[in-house]
């Protein structure tokens, strides 16, 4: 028999950037470094070549965007019950928060003349 607790569980099919892939299953209070200390301290047979030396460098992206450490997953709005696809890489520090939003509009403003003679 299903219980509530487990209909509330979010379940995370990571893959690696090599295309190896495994499902998970975690609370919708996990935050994005749980998830990562998670994943290190039970690493699936058969991403040794991936191994890394610490969870601190495991990055989550979802959607085309870095998780920050503190975001959990309910904060999120993921699907109970469904799985949901995250990208985990492996990456020393993050882009700040919308600093990628500011560096497109710093580029708009900038203009670029060439004159042919």
């Amino acid at each position: 028999m299903t219980s509530q607790r487990d209909l509330d569980m979010v379940n995370l099919r990571l893959i690696l950037v090599s295309g190896k892939t495994q499902d998970f299953v975690f609370s919708p209070n996990d935050s994005a470094t749980d998830i990562a200390k998670h994943v290190f301290d039970n690493w699936p047979m058969g991403w040794e070549e991936e191994l890394v030396s610490s969870p601190n460098i495991l990055r989550l992206i979802f959607q085309g965007r870095f998780l920050h450490g503190n975001v959990t997953l309910g904060a999120l709005k993921l699907p109970p019950g469904r799985t949901t696809v995250m990208h985990l890489v492996a990456r020393e520090t993050l882009p700040e928060p919308n600093s990628h939003g500011q560096r497109n509009r710093e580029k708009t403003t900038e203009s670029s003349c060439c004159l042919l003679l």
